[in-house]
């Protein structure tokens, strides 16, 4: 109702009032000259975006991205084998082999193809049709706000543009040179935002008999070993080691051809040998946890020679502070090993931090050193798995058979950490009994009952 028209009628009842006629009732018809709110077009707005949230999400936003980057690794990974089967020299023994395995990524690439064709078609309807809705709702807006006679929207939103000005002057006032924005580690890959389901799947040649092990890439690799690959089968009780097994390259080591032996030891276990599946490559030396002691280990694979450091004598060993989740333990992880940009770190826990997670630099000289060390508020045994990314540690814990999941960091640049990361990984075997990364191409390598998987991480 307008001010003029809501004036008349108080006039009227004045007069009426003032002039009471006795025995008598006045009436007075009040008719509304104006048109009544529209609110199904108010409820249908809404609804309209209510669909437009869901039908725009973030995961349909980042599933364009996801292809991309597949089919950017499945290129990389055909190109290297294509080199190498232009390079073998083995009168045809094993070339249908390698020929079967190109024709097996040029169709996983062409299957790539056509997800991102799809995703695409899909995407162009669903921005045509968003467009439309958006517009829509623009038009039905304009006409509500014909409706507001007391100009409620118009004065909030200049009242809105007011403050925004007001803050900028403050500001402006104000102004000093801002501080660095904090990033996510310190070596330029921006925030990890997903890891992508399985690229490699593969049994080792040793069977569904042998589910604990380790297997890789050397994180740094001398001249001449970048196409290398590692495999490490915990042999003996599922705890200990004596020897490493290389291959040429990822096809060898998928079906398990041509592998090279270098023995730590020729007896297991023993003084030196490996105990748990916690290890990693760096610079062609092996870095794991020594049978029965406290002490990280680093075998030089060329030398066949094993210098040690101790960790501190409050540290667990011996199934102290192993890995775990609610259902069982993994035997004999109290001391994990990752590799990163910028090195090789030990991770483990200590009395003094009250069974939570240690971090400590391992210096590659020999014999090797810990230099700098981190404590965390992370207890290791509600934890599976850890891996380092541009000296952030990030770790895992098991949420069912299907699902491992990403929750946890600690960045060693500020010491900051996070619980609220919930990044999964979907799992073809229930337990992943090692998982480290790999700063050269980006990869996480999994050991999972007796299955060697690699998983893509996704960076913003």
């Amino acid at each position: 109702m307008s001010q003029s028209n809501l004036f008349i009628v108080m006039s009227i009842i004045a007069v009426i009032s003032s002039q009471p006629v006795r025995g008598k009732d006045c009436v007075c018809e009040l008719q509304n000259s104006e048109s009544a709110f529209p609110e199904s077009k108010l409820s249908r707005v809404e609804i309209t975006a209510l669909e437009c949230i869901r039908n725009i999400s973030s995961e349909k936003m980042t599933e364009v991205d996801r292809l991309v980057l597949g089919l950017q690794h499945r290129l990389q990974q055909l190109n290297e084998n294509v080199s190498m089967l232009e390079k073998e020299d083995n009168g045809n023994l094993y070339g249908a082999v390698s020929l079967r395995i190109i024709q097996l990524e040029l169709a996983e690439i062409q299957d790539l193809l056509d997800k991102l064709g799809t995703t695409n078609t899909n995407n162009q309807q669903l921005s045509t049709e968003m467009a439309d809705q958006l517009r829509d709702m623009k038009y039905t807006i304009a006409e509500l706000e014909n409706f507001d006679h007391t100009m409620v929207v118009l004065k909030d939103q200049e009242n809105q543009r007011i403050k925004r000005h007001l803050k900028l002057c403050e500001e402006e006032l104000n102004a000093t040179s801002p501080p660095p924005t904090p990033t996510m580690g310190n070596c330029g890959l921006g925030q990890m935002v997903n890891v992508s389901g399985a690229k490699t799947y593969s049994l080792t040649v040793y069977g569904t008999s042998y589910s604990f092990g380790a297997w890789g890439r050397d994180a740094n690799p001398v001249p001449g070993d970048e196409n290398k690959y590692w495999l490490v089968v915990l042999s003996s009780s599922n705890v200990f080691g004596h020897f490493v097994r290389q291959y040429n390259s990822l096809s060898t080591i998928l079906l398990g051809i041509g592998p090279t032996d270098t023995h730590i030891s020729s007896s297991n276990p023993t003084t030196n040998t490996i105990q748990g599946p916690n290890m990693v490559m760096y610079e062609n030396a092996l870095y794991y946890n020594c049978y029965n002691t406290l002490n990280v280990c680093k075998f030089n694979m060329t030398t066949r020679t094993v210098t040690n450091v101790a960790l501190p004598n409050d540290a667990g060993f011996n199934n102290k502070f192993p890995f775990a989740h609610l259902a069982s333990a993994y035997s004999h992880t109290d001391m994990d090993f990752a590799a990163d940009e910028s090195g090789v770190y030990v991770i483990y826990a200590t009395t003094s931090n009250f069974g939570n997670v240690v971090i400590s630099k391992v210096e590659t000289s020999t014999p090797p050193v810990l230099s700098q060390t981190w404590s965390t508020t992370l207890h290791k045994k509600t934890v599976t798995n850890t891996f380092m990314v541009c000296g952030v540690l990030y770790a895992t814990r098991y949420l069912d058979k299907d699902t491992e999941e990403i929750f946890y960091s600690f960045d060693t640049k500020t010491n900051t950490e996070r619980y609220d990361w919930r990044i999964h990984i979907k799992k073809l075997q229930t337990n992943i009994k090692f998982l480290n990364y790999d700063p050269r191409d980006h990869l996480l390598y999994v050991y999972s009952d007796a299955y060697i998987l690699t998983y893509e991480i996704m960076f913003r």
